[in-house]
């Protein structure tokens, strides 16, 4: 891919968005709970399905499945990748009781390291990533079935 600024540019805003939708549940004192962190996945899908969308747009009759896919792939792995130094970050230096607060949701003292739950967070963001992408490609894809006009 020649053109490497769009999924960039889409994974900043994205990161953005993730990084200001857990910021505003902070404010609330619902960044502990686990079922707000499922809207991630809408944050993520949109901004992934907006990346293939804009891609499609610029290339037109040169979109192909592989270059649509690489920018949605880039695009949220990026996001997942600033979204979890951040994540780190809160976790470690903003509200160090983070993690302890977090873990009480689930009603158990565990003794988690903060790299096991940075990894866990990133791995979250590649999954979702990869998912919605294959999701994403399915509406942008071009069809290869024959037409009954022809």
């Amino acid at each position: 891919m020649k053109n490497i600024s769009l999924p960039i540019r889409f994974g900043l805003v994205i990161s953005a968005c993730l990084i200001a939708f857990f910021l505003i549940l902070s404010l609330f004192n619902l960044h502990t709970n686990p079922l707000f962190s499922l809207f991630n996945s809408v944050i993520t899908g949109f901004g992934i399905y907006e990346t293939i969308k804009y891609y499609k747009l610029q290339q037109g009759k040169n979109f192909s499945y592989t270059g649509g896919f690489t920018v949605g792939i880039v695009a949220g792995f990026i996001a997942a990748i600033l979204f979890t130094i951040f994540f780190t970050f809160y976790a470690t230096e903003v509200n160090p009781d983070f993690l302890k607060q977090l873990l009480t949701v689930f009603q158990n003292d565990y003794n988690v390291h903060i790299g096991l739950v940075a990894f866990v967070v990133a791995i979250m963001g590649f999954a979702t990533t990869v998912i919605i992408t294959l999701t994403c490609m399915q509406l942008f894809k071009n069809s290869r079935n024959i037409s009954q006009n022809e």
